[in-house]
């Protein structure tokens, strides 16, 4: 077991402070999916665990994290917060979720969320209809860290300051995927969308097989991908799986909008680097609080009722069960150290 991780008053005041967060976890392949949530100040720095919700109807989210637990969070943007901190924080550890959270803890997240969402509950018929599983059906994921790394700019330019295990030395460049690495998706088409986003963040699995986030700018692009830069040292040399975030958002999260892609980053020994997206997956709200309720809530409902249907739950169950049985007899604990294989 890891020494518990104590951060920092500066970094707890960040954690507590964001509206949003970006959480990368790892893909069977090697690479990583990088998405943005919002964690509600939720963090223990006594305990050295943080903490978010998402809905049982991102079924492939969680599965790909009872698998893996390995997950990083990185705190990138101080928009519309409560923090005016100018540091970038990247937090790494081991995920656990809490399928079927009790209803003192759900309610328990009411007044942040009030806090940093700016959404009273609301009551009636309609609404008590509409919103039932928007409010109800959520897991907690709950990740107990390894390592803070903490740099003094948003840029994350210079050398971090690490709480924890020390970061380990930059990964090996991966094998390329049978399909080739170039663009499958109409990157002028994607780019468009992305340019209207200020926050860009890329993940990529370090050598210990965790999730490493960095933010990165987008400079361009043509038909090889996305050109970007990053501050030196933050992207290791070589190609290998990476995720790409782009995302936006207004005050209360009331109006936002995300670019979340995954695909093929080649950091080159002449400083260059090319970002070939393979898939993109975008989706906007507007910036009415009404609409974005219902928006959320009939997301929210078809979600559970497709994850019902599809037995979801069921499988995530076993599953969690299985991976929970594996770690009792020493196997998964070891496994969950081990560096993700190239390709």
């Amino acid at each position: 077991m890891s020494a518990r991780v104590v951060w920092s008053s500066e970094a707890d005041d960040v954690i507590r402070g964001d509206l949003t967060a970006a959480v990368a976890y790892s893909t069977p392949a090697g690479g990583a999916v990088v998405t943005a949530v919002s964690t509600l100040g939720m963090g223990d720095r006594e305990s050295g665990s943080l903490a978010f919700t998402t809905s049982l109807g991102l079924s492939k989210k969680l599965e790909r994290m009872l698998r893996d637990r390995r997950v990083a969070i990185a705190y990138h943007a101080r928009d519309h917060g409560y923090s005016r901190s100018p540091c970038f924080e990247l937090a790494q550890g081991d995920a656990s979720v809490e399928l079927a959270p009790s209803k003192e803890r759900l309610e328990s997240i009411f007044p942040e969320a009030e806090k940093f969402l700016g959404q009273g509950i609301k009551r009636g018929f309609f609404w008590d209809r509409l919103l039932r599983e928007y409010y109800t059906d959520r897991v907690f994921v709950d990740v107990s860290l390894i390592r803070l790394a903490e740099w003094d700019s948003l840029e994350a330019t210079g050398a971090p300051k690490v709480v924890g295990e020390p970061l380990p030395s930059p990964p090996l460049a991966q094998s390329p995927p049978k399909g080739g690495t170039a663009p499958r998706v109409n990157v002028s088409r994607v780019a468009r969308k992305v340019a209207r986003l200020p926050h860009r963040v890329l993940a990529y699995i370090g050598t210990d097989g965790y999730p490493v986030i960095v933010p990165v700018h987008v400079d361009g692009h043509d038909a090889a991908g996305f050109h970007l830069t990053a501050a030196s040292g933050l992207l290791p040399p070589g190609g290998r799986r990476a995720g790409l975030l782009t995302h936006g958002y207004h005050p209360h999260l009331i109006g936002i909008a995300t670019q979340a892609m995954t695909g093929w980053l080649e950091v080159r020994t002449d400083g260059t680097i090319t970002y070939a997206p393979h898939t993109a997956k975008g989706w906007s709200a507007p910036p009415l609080k009404n609409v974005l309720l219902i928006m959320n809530g009939l997301l929210a409902k078809f979600g559970y009722r497709r994850a019902v249907r599809n037995g979801v739950f069921d499988e995530l169950q076993l599953l969690q069960e299985r991976m929970q049985a594996g770690e009792g007899a020493g196997s998964s604990g070891a496994r969950e150290r081990e560096p993700v294989p190239a390709g």
